[in-house]
């Protein structure tokens, strides 16, 4: 297997929000499936490339998956102060899984972050049952940031996302 990053392209929009909605979905990580609003935002890859930089891993051509780097904040960014990088929407699609795509797309944005003038931190947020992901940011060496943690949806007390970061 020859996985690489690279910039999505804009005729892969369509296929790379599929497959961010789809992982999203089918690992039950939306609360109101079908009919949740954020399906709209993760299937927006448009809107995120034009705020943020989405980065894909391909092998021979074809999209294992996908992840959104904001390196300097902005409207793409949730918890990122001054001087951090954030990843947000990490996803693989299904068939692709184990092969390794979502620990080298990890990889691929810690190293834009050292890349990033004045970046001194990668910050990150997750739900408690990404447990892949987990283990893929700890191996890295993130560290837990429990003050960080947030809740995306007031309204909705289980919805609280665990942070992440990991210092340059």
């Amino acid at each position: 297997m020859d996985i690489r990053i690279r910039h999505a392209r804009p005729h892969e929009y369509a296929r790379i929000g599929e497959i961010t909605a789809q992982a999203y979905l089918g690992d039950g990580l939306l609360d109101f499936g079908e009919s949740d609003e954020y399906l709209g935002e993760l299937r927006d890859v448009a809107k995120r490339a034009a705020a943020a930089e989405v980065l894909v891993a391909v092998d021979h051509g074809h999209i294992l998956g996908a992840v959104t780097f904001v390196p300097h904040g902005g409207p793409m960014a949730d918890i990122a102060h001054p001087g951090e990088a954030e990843i947000r929407m990490l996803a693989v699609a299904r068939e692709s899984r184990g092969r390794g795509a979502g620990e080298t797309l990890v990889r691929a944005c810690v190293d834009h972050a050292r890349a990033t003038a004045g970046c001194v931190r990668v910050v990150l947020s997750t739900q408690r049952t990404m447990h892949a992901a987990h283990r893929i940011y700890e191996r890295l060496g993130f560290t837990r940031t429990p003050d960080r943690d947030w809740n995306p949806v007031p309204d909705l007390d289980d919805i609280t996302l665990l942070t992440y970061e990991l210092t340059l």
